[in-house]
Formats: structure tokens, C-alpha cells, sequence
């Protein structure tokens, strides 16, 4: 067995325990049990235990997510559509929503909340790229932070929704992007006004400088130590 393959099997061994012990290290023990993967080779692929696990569920829901992106035709979509769209398939592609429920739970531990707030920063990060994102400046951040807000904000709305279809949702997540688009226009409007303008040319030009991060369109495997190739 690869790596992936470990830390797959113990993933789906988890999700029956989760609901009930959260990502914790009882839900570990049980997944090893289940699995029946020796602890030495578990503990190699997840050296965090049920914090590598959760992060696995994650990145298994955004791969759904960017497969469903590239069956789906939004050519004729606008992005703002897109956008909605995208997440609404994040969150369809959870199997349970009570593993989602536990994972917020563990990723507002302070110890643990960098990794929340870096697995978020990846799925709004493969989202627009999906969506074919050429931003090359300060935007490619700006993008993803705005991005992050709402995709966040969705999905605790989301674990509180018992409408059926999720209707309530998908209404809450069209406001979100509208009132962003909103300021969208405004901030446009404002950088074309004369006074405004003027003040903002210096700050404009300098943040025009940023660039994304080296080699960021890379697709990463699920988290962990170890590379397989796959």
C-alpha cells in the first residue's frame, strides 16, 4: 500500500466514527482497528493522527468539487454565477455533514485554526482557478480573501440549514455575492473618480507590485508527508 492508500483507508474507516468522537484520537484508534492498518504505517502517513485525517476529508470534498467543475457546462455562465455555483458543489460533495460539523469544531482550536484557515485558503484558491482566474497582482489575494469570507460564511449558515434542498442556503450564499459585487462596483466607481483617484495612485501603483506566490497553480496531493506521484 502507498500512502494515499493508507491514509484513504483509515479516512473512510473515520468517517463512521467521527459523528460520534469527533477528529480525535479515539476516532484514529477505531479507523486503525477498522482498517486494520498496523499503527506504525498510520502514524507514518498521519503523524498528526485525526488532525491529517480531517484535512484528508477536506481535500477529498474539494477533488469532488474540481471534478464536478470540469463536467458542468458554465461557459455560458457569468462568474458571479460560477463562483455560486462552485461552492454550492463544495458543499454537495460532503457525504455527511456531521464529519463537517466536527472539522469546524477541530479548526477553532487555536492550535489547530492555521490549518483551518489554510485548507479554506486552498479550496477558494482551486475554485478560482478552476474557473480560469488570470489575476496577476494584488487581486489574485483578494480574490481568494473575499472568497474565503463567503465560502465561510456559507458554510456555517449551511450546518444550521434544515430547508428543504438547502434552498435557504443557496438564498443566503446569492446575497453573500451580491453585496461583494456591490462593492465591487463601488470600489471601481472610486478609483475612476478624479479626487479619489488621485489619492490612490501611489498605494495603486505599489500594490500593482504583488505578485502570487511561485508555482501556486501546482496541484498538491492530499495532506501529508509523504509525495506518491499521484
Amino acid at each position: 500500500m502507498t500512502e494515499t492508500d493508507v491514509k484513504d483507508a483509515l479516512l473512510q474507516a473515520a468517517k463512521a466514527h467521527v459523528p460520534f468522537d469527533g477528529w480525535s484520537e479515539a476516532a484514529f484508534r477505531a479507523a486503525m482497528q477498522d482498517a486494520g492498518i498496523d499503527p506504525g504505517l498510520a502514524k507514518a502517513a498521519c503523524p498528526r493522527g485525526a488532525v491529517d485525517l480531517a484535512l484528508a476529508y477536506h481535500e477529498e470534498g474539494d477533488h469532488a468539487m474540481l471534478a464536478r467543475i470540469e463536467t458542468e457546462h458554465m461557459e455560458d455562465m457569468r462568474m458571479r454565477d460560477k463562483i455560486a455555483a462552485a461552492i454550492r458543489y463544495r458543499l454537495e460533495a460532503v457525504d455527511d455533514k456531521e464529519l463537517v460539523r466536527r472539522g469546524v469544531t477541530l479548526f477553532s482550536l487555536p492550535q489547530h485554526a492555521a490549518d483551518g484557515a489554510r485548507a479554506v485558503w486552498t479550496t477558494c484558491d482551486r475554485i478560482w482557478t478552476a474557473l480560469g482566474d488570470t489575476a496577476d497582482d494584488y487581486n489574485w489575494y483578494t480574490k481568494r480573501a473575499t472568497l474565503a469570507g463567503v465560502y465561510s460564511a456559507t458554510v456555517l449558515y449551511w450546518l444550521g440549514d434544515d430547508s428543504p434542498g438547502y434552498r435557504a442556503t443557496w438564498d443566503f450564499l446569492d446575497r453573500r455575492i451580491d453585496e461583494v459585487m456591490r462593492f465591487e462596483k463601488l470600489k471601481a466607481r472610486a478609483q475612476d473618480a478624479p479626487v479619489i483617484g488621485t489619492l490612490m495612485a501611489g498605494p495603486l501603483k505599489v500594490l500593482r507590485q504583488v505578485r502570487p506566490p511561485t508555482g501556486r497553480r501546482q496541484q498538491t496531493g492530499m495532506p501529508g508527508r509523504w509525495q506518491d506521484g499521484r
